[in-house]
């Protein structure tokens, strides 16, 4: 069976990505089921650049295929804010103070359109990699909604769904989320390059 290390230690993306592997073809692992504490400095300067980054630094290090995914909010009204900056946009990894900081921005502003973005990259211990981006657009609310997902995913309104993403199931989720789309395409695109079938 073949080996794919995680690049995350965020379980929460680690279920997700899990869900999307169901056949069992490979071993799933996150960098806390391996036990790997490097630090990984993001300091790209877009989405796909750090999912390169770490992609590539736990590929070589442990000479396996890595996925790694960087992803983010942006809102139109803030100039694409959070973007890169989505994790630690209050200053630490706090998903609650960064909704209040996101929330205490956009009062009184009408336009609530946001997208979620996701860069995916899959880097092979050759120095091999492809990377993709995927998006999927909703609102922001002012309600908090829902106990599922995590991150702005209870203030993230899907229109199709008449829900946020709290809401939904993973199952749902997976239809049309960012990184279930990312996903998706690398696997088809990988197919060939990295055998994954």
């Amino acid at each position: 069976m073949k080996k794919i290390v995680i690049a995350t230690n965020n379980m929460h993306k680690v279920r997700e990505f899990k869900s999307l592997f169901p056949n069992g073809d490979y071993e799933i692992m996150s960098l806390k089921d391996i036990g790997y504490n490097k630090e990984i400095i993001e300091d790209g300067k877009t989405f796909e650049e750090n999912a390169i980054i770490k992609a590539r630094q736990v590929s070589l290090d442990l000479n396996v295929i890595a996925i790694s995914d960087d992803s983010g909010l942006e809102v139109k009204a803030l100039n694409n804010e959070p973007g890169i900056y989505s994790a630690r946009y209050a200053s630490g990894h706090d998903d609650e103070e960064n909704n209040k900081l996101l929330l205490k921005k956009l009062k009184g502003v009408e336009d609530r359109k946001a997208r979620y973005v996701c860069a995916i990259c899959v880097y092979h211990p050759d120095n091999t990699y492809r990377v993709v981006t995927e998006t999927c657009e909703g609102l922001i609310i002012d309600e908090r909604r829902g106990t599922n997902g995590f991150g702005y995913d209870p203030y993230f309104y899907i229109e199709q769904f008449q829900k946020t993403f709290a809401e939904v199931s993973l199952e749902q989720k997976n239809t049309i989320s960012h990184r279930a789309k990312a996903l998706r395409k690398i696997k088809e695109i990988c197919n060939e390059d990295f055998s994954f079938k």
